[in-house]
């Protein structure tokens, strides 16, 4: 892998300190790596090929010159002893190429490389040293495969709302689903819902294997802080308290509520995932109760006091359940307040004002 570094030593305060992150990011991944540097890319491929040494003490064998044992014939085995041969010489006998590349391993020639493009979507397998059966094992493997992930997610400065981990097992294989509260990346936090999530799961038979998958990556900027506090942190915080919540007792006992676009009341409201509602969605239709009954329930005109209303709701004669009714707020007889409602000339209470 070549990095140009030249541009970014001052942001990250020098070159020893920039390729100490580097080892620390590559030792969390387990990864053995040899680093060289060069002011060009050539000869830092082949100074890392060759264990770091100087340039003119590389061995002819990390170039690729000497596939037909022509220069080891003629007691050549160093890049220092090659560059001392004429030019002329080595075009003749060599070729022009030759000469290319050590010019570009110079520096002295120009050398057009193609970018690295980061996949739209990241997909990663690790074969496990021993068969697991534990969670706190697959936890340790898992976060390597995160951390990967989160490399690939910040070099397309994006995030994920969910991904999955496949459990390999010799009979099946188990899926398991981590959704989040609001787009992010860190390693660290989609290991904490992982290992919510793995402390409710029952393995059948020991796990020989793990894949990591993840793709519909959003956009995700830099947070900048607020001049009056930090609300951004605030709602992050609450979001990453549902997410948790949601890992250990499953989607169906946590999310959110949003509205939805049908004046009767009882559908006029949606389940949503928890920090997916957007509040600028919301248009308020009048006084509304805090709780809404699952049923309306039957009541008697004399035993309510009708404080204000009526508000006429007339929908749904497309779908099948056409709705007439007037609403009116309603007082109680033990002064509790009620939403309340008159169809075909019957009255009904539906929901209770806090």
């Amino acid at each position: 892998m070549l990095l140009e570094v030249e541009g970014s030593l001052r942001l990250f305060g020098g070159l020893e300190r920039l390729l100490e992150r580097l080892r620390e990011g590559l030792d969390t991944m387990e990864l053995t790596t040899q680093f060289a540097v060069a002011p060009a890319a050539r000869a830092a491929l082949w100074r890392s090929r060759g264990g770091g040494a100087r340039l003119e003490e590389l061995p002819l064998e990390v170039t690729g010159f000497d596939s037909g044992g022509f220069f080891r014939n003629i007691g050549i085995s160093t890049v220092g002893e090659l560059l001392k041969l004429p030019r002329e010489g080595l075009a003749r006998r060599c070729g022009q190429a030759l000469l290319d590349d050590l010019d570009r391993a110079l520096g002295t020639a120009p050398e057009a490389r193609e970018y690295f493009l980061p996949p739209p979507r990241f997909a990663a397998k690790l074969e496990l040293p021993a068969e697991v059966s534990h969670a706190d094992g697959l936890l340790f493997a898992a976060r390597r495969l995160l951390v990967q992930l989160e490399g690939l997610l910040a070099a397309r400065h994006a995030g994920v709302r969910g991904f999955t981990l496949t459990l390999l097992q010799s009979e099946a294989s188990t899926v398991v689903e981590v959704q989040l509260a609001s787009p992010a990346r860190e390693a660290q936090r989609l290991w904490e819902l992982l290992r919510e999530k793995l402390a409710t799961l029952s393995l059948s038979c020991p796990v020989e294997a793990i894949r990591l998958e993840a793709g519909d990556f959003s956009p995700l900027h830099a947070r900048t802080a607020g001049m009056f506090g930090d609300a951004l942190a605030e709602d992050e915080s609450w979001g990453r308290l549902a997410e948790r919540l949601q890992a250990r007792l499953g989607p169906d006992a946590v999310y959110g509520l949003a509205t939805h676009p049908d004046h009767r009341p009882e559908y006029s409201w949606r389940r949503v995932e928890p920090g997916e509602w957007d509040p600028r969605e919301f248009r308020h239709p009048g006084p509304r109760p805090l709780w809404l009954l699952q049923a309306p329930r039957p009541m008697r005109e004399d035993d309510l006091q009708l404080l204000a209303g009526p508000e006429r709701i007339e929908c749904g004669w497309w779908d099948g359940d056409e709705a007439r009714r007037d609403y009116f707020i309603a007082r109680f007889s033990d002064s509790s307040l009620g939403w309340v409602y008159r169809e075909a000339g019957a009255w009904f209470l539906h929901g209770l004002f806090a």
